[in-house]
C-alpha cells in the first residue's frame, strides 16, 4: 500500500466512524482529518467535497457486504447453513449497533440531502443482502416472489430490531430478532 492509499483509507475509515457516531452534518472535514491523522489540506486532494467522501464510505459498505456474501457462499453449498452464517456474521456487530444504530441505515438517511449518490450507494448494501437471501430461499424451493418477500421481511425485522435495541440500549432485542430471522429463513419451504 502506498502512502497516498494509506491516507485515503484512513480518511474513509475516519469519515465512516464519525458519520456513524455524529451524523453527516455533525462530522466536519476538520474532525475527519484529525481522526485520520491527515493534514486538513490533504483531505481535499483525495476528496474535493464532503459528498465524495460520503460516497467513498458508502462504497465501503457495499464492498464489505459483497465480500461477506462471497465468503459465506464458499463455506457450504447448503443454503440453510449460508443463511445461518449470514446472521451469525451480522450478529458480530450487535454491540456497536446497539450503541450507535446501523451505520448503513444512518448513511442512507443522512447522505440523502447533500450526497444523494452516496445515499443510493449505501442502500445498495441492503439491496445486495435482500437479493442474496432471496436466492438462498429460491434454492430451498421457494417461489421467487415469496423468496423476495421473505428476504425483505428479514431485513425489515433486522433493521427494526437495531432501531429499537439502539433506542432502548437493549441488546436482547437484537439477539431475539436474529434467532427469529434465522428460524424463519431456514424453515422448510412448501414446494409450489
Amino acid at each position: 500500500m502506498t502512502a497516498a492509499n494509506d491516507k485515503r483509507d484512513r480518511l474513509v475509515s475516519a469519515a465512516a466512524k464519525l458519520f456513524w457516531y455524529n451524523g453527516f452534518h455533525g462530522a466536519s472535514i476538520k474532525d475527519i482529518a484529525l481522526e485520520a491523522n491527515v493534514p486538513l489540506g490533504n483531505v481535499y486532494y483525495y476528496f474535493p467535497d464532503k459528498a465524495k467522501l460520503a460516497l467513498a464510505v458508502a462504497q465501503v459498505f457495499t464492498n464489505e457486504t459483497e465480500q461477506m456474501l462471497v465468503d459465506i457462499s464458499t463455506i457450504s453449498p447448503e443454503p440453510r447453513k449460508q443463511l445461518v452464517q449470514l446472521f451469525d456474521r451480522l450478529a458480530t456487530s450487535d454491540g456497536s449497533r446497539v450503541l450507535h444504530g446501523c451505520p448503513i441505515a444512518l448513511a442512507c438517511r443522512d447522505f440523502k440531502e447533500n450526497a444523494p449518490e452516496a445515499a443510493k450507494e449505501a442502500a445498495e448494501a441492503f439491496s445486495k443482502l435482500i437479493v442474496w437471501i432471496a436466492k438462498q430461499r429460491q434454492t430451498m424451493g421457494e417461489r421467487p416472489s415469496i423468496a423476495l418477500a421473505d428476504a425483505r421481511q428479514a431485513i425489515v425485522e433486522w433493521q427494526g430490531a437495531i432501531a429499537l435495541a439502539h433506542a432502548l440500549q437493549d441488546s436482547v432485542l437484537l439477539a431475539e430478532a436474529h434467532r427469529r430471522i434465522r428460524r424463519n429463513l431456514t424453515a422448510r419451504t412448501k414446494l409450489h
